[in-house]
């Protein structure tokens, strides 16, 4: 296996492992509900997709039943 034949300095390491940062998770609220959530995700009692600011509009993906 091959080896390094000189060894490669600290700042060479970090701009290899740069990338390999964990990013944070970008969460949105829900307009209707207020909850906190990953964007384009529904919630088990989620029953429309879509809505706009103030919970108008969007398409229903499942038929509401009391939970």
């Amino acid at each position: 296996m091959p080896n390094p034949k000189r060894r490669h300095s600290k700042s060479r390491k970090g701009l290899r492992r740069s990338h390999l940062a964990l990013k944070r998770q970008n969460l949105t609220r829900d307009p209707r509900t207020g909850v906190a959530r990953l964007p384009h995700r529904l919630l088990e009692t989620d029953t429309h997709y879509g809505f706009e600011k103030g919970g108008q509009g969007g398409f229903e993906v499942r038929p509401p039943t009391d939970f």
